[in-house]
């Protein structure tokens, strides 16, 4: 049954600095602006595309980085993993629901990809970003069918949603997305830079956060747009200077309403904070009374899409793939259940262990 949805939310969207390659301090940090946003009274709390452990800046100045790659791979997020666990108990004990991106270790091999928590520290979904962009692909993976299951009814706040960075331009995926009538949708995107006029994209720019803008009246959903901050540290250790990810700020996050208009003030681009607004649902119904893409407003008789949601794996029809089912990530809901302890799979045997329950 689902919960009945408030009046009214908090939301609290971030804009800050990760503890860049160093996933424990991240995660601590990210601890931090979960209390920080429920000392606030926020619901929900939103954080950037690989937040955990950073989004890797280097891959837009140089295509190979054996060092950089390596070191990025041994701090990046695995889903069933003492960090995590950290992020859902924290979660928990403040009462607040979380999203965040993160690069996921599965197998050593990378995706970028994005949690949801329950406020009672339930890991309700992952997914993963569909098709990296560009340069991305150099060391993260696609995922498959099943990261289109990509909503969630959260207890005490509503339905919500989440999509990564240019996901926001792919029509499919987007419509796709607004069918499943998420009142929230969490944008996740990496630092964001101030356009130059040149030859670079200015939808790849801070005034290009109009694609969130835009999807927010696609979908008549409160769309909560996330980037992270670089500053000189950052920029030292991916030797970045002088390129695209070479300069200070990249902070624009913001919170648009259903009809597109702005809710939040701007934050300066090397500024660290957390923005905040009070969501009034209402809102949504009057845009759906003008604009429902999967309702009054569409034509099914004529337009409609097919999906494919099943997941693919390597070896199919086995063992190998029935375990693989076990400890995926990609888009299956999962809860974790600790003991009294509270302790990690492999903490000190049968009584401290970790327990994933999965659910389709």
């Amino acid at each position: 049954m689902a919960s009945q949805v408030p009046q009214e939310v908090r939301v609290a969207v971030t804009q800050a600095e990760p503890v860049w390659l160093d996933l424990d301090a991240t995660v601590a940090k990210t601890c931090k602006l979960i209390a920080e946003a429920a000392s606030h009274d926020a619901k929900l709390v939103t954080f950037p595309e690989c937040w955990i452990p950073g989004y890797p800046a280097w891959i837009w100045a140089r295509p190979v980085d054996f060092d950089l790659q390596t070191k990025y791979a041994k701090n990046s997020l695995k889903i069933s993993s003492p960090q995590m666990l950290q992020i859902c108990t924290c979660a928990g004990e403040n009462n607040i629901a979380v999203c965040f991106g993160f690069s996921e270790n599965f197998n050593n091999s990378l995706y970028i990809s994005q949690a949801l928590i329950s406020p009672s520290g339930e890991l309700s979904l992952t997914r993963r970003k569909l098709k990296p962009t560009h340069m991305e692909r150099t060391i993260f993976g696609d995922a498959t069918g099943d990261s289109l299951d990509n909503s969630r009814e959260v207890e005490g706040v509503g339905m919500v949603s989440a999509l990564a960075c240019w996901e926001h331009c792919q029509p499919l995926l987007k419509y796709h997305t607004a069918i499943q009538n998420a009142n929230i949708h969490v944008g996740a995107w990496p630092p964001l830079f101030e356009h130059i006029p040149g030859p670079g994209l200015w939808s790849m720019s801070r005034e290009g956060k109009n694609l969130s803008q835009t999807y927010a009246i696609e979908s008549q959903s409160f769309v909560l747009h996330n980037t992270s901050v670089l500053t000189q540290p950052g920029i030292d250790l991916f030797q970045t200077a002088g390129t695209f990810f070479g300069q200070i700020g990249g902070g624009s996050s913001a919170i648009f309403g259903p009809d597109g208009r702005l809710l939040s003030e701007d934050l300066a681009g090397d500024e660290e904070g957390i923005l905040y607004a009070d969501l009034d649902f209402d809102e949504v119904l009057r845009s759906k009374g003008f604009l429902d893409v999967g309702g009054h407003y569409s034509r099914p008789d004529m337009l409609w899409l097919g999906v494919d949601i099943e997941k693919k794996h390597c070896v199919r029809g086995t063992e190998v793939e029935r375990k693989s089912e076990r400890v995926s990530s990609g888009g299956v809901a999962q809860r974790m259940v600790t003991n009294r302890k509270g302790k990690a799979d492999g903490e000190g045997g049968r009584e401290g262990k970790t327990v994933f329950s999965w659910m389709k």
